[in-house]
């Protein structure tokens, strides 16, 4: 589920991050937030938002597995040839 939330820009470009929201993605006063631009716009985020999205979407896939695989099957097609 999606929630808009609407908060003015201030000056030199102040942002106050509504109560609801800091609440409910467990923010506090102080915390670092990542601002990661994407091509639909800008995604806000702790570190350890971040690093949890990153390992979830690298979960199950070993590069070396993959490269090694990759290695093999180029190494196989070089002794078909």
């Amino acid at each position: 589920m999606s929630t808009t939330f609407s908060a003015p820009l201030g000056d030199r470009g102040r942002l106050v991050v509504p109560a609801e929201l800091r609440a409910r993605q467990g923010w506090k006063q102080g915390q670092p937030l990542l601002f990661v631009e994407t091509p639909d716009g800008v995604v806000v985020m702790t570190r350890e938002q971040a690093k949890a999205s990153l390992r979830a979407q690298l979960a199950g896939e070993s590069l070396v597995d993959e490269l090694l695989a990759e290695r093999r099957a180029n190494a196989h097609r070089e002794d078909d040839a």
